[in-house]
């Protein structure tokens, strides 16, 4: 196991943030989704409770559920990578992540939209303690989950 470049000090900022934002995470969740699809209207079509749904996006029970636990999901395992010295995320839930992402085709550019839309939620959820110190540090922490799900996709 490689050792990942996250200080302490990033550490700090992931769990700080992430303290502020989890008690609206359904709320954030959904805007970090409403802001992929913003980005790249046709990611849409890679969820099936999408694809027939007439819902305005906002509405849609489905993506808010699927939202909230993507988006807790993505922080906590940014706040547990220092502890851990890796991403963590139950064996089993990472082996069917990567097997998912790959039978939807997912892509380097899903992932680089997707973070860029949750480094601008997190701006827009803690706008008084977003630095780029804290960009950094969510940034690392995004990548580091990116390469977990991406080893278990090929």
């Amino acid at each position: 196991m490689e050792n990942i470049a996250f200080t302490e000090e990033q550490e700090a900022l992931v769990v700080k943030s992430w303290n502020s934002i989890k008690k609206d995470a359904g709320e954030w969740g959904l805007i970090f989704f409403l802001k992929i699809f913003d980005i790249a209207p046709s990611a849409k079509k890679m969820f099936s409770f999408l694809r027939d749904s007439n819902v305005p996006l906002e509405q849609n029970p489905k993506l808010k559920v699927h939202a909230k636990s993507v988006f807790v999901m993505t922080c906590e395992a940014a706040v547990q990578l220092r502890k851990a010295g890796k991403v963590v995320i139950r064996e089993s839930s990472l082996k069917k992540i990567g097997s998912v992402h790959f039978k939807y085709g997912v892509a380097d550019e899903h992932f680089e939209v997707t973070k860029y839309a949750l480094l601008e939620t997190i701006k827009e959820a803690v706008p008084e303690m977003w630095s780029q110190e804290m960009k950094n540090a969510w940034g690392v922490a995004y990548d580091q989950l990116v390469e977990a799900i991406k080893t278990e996709m090929h």
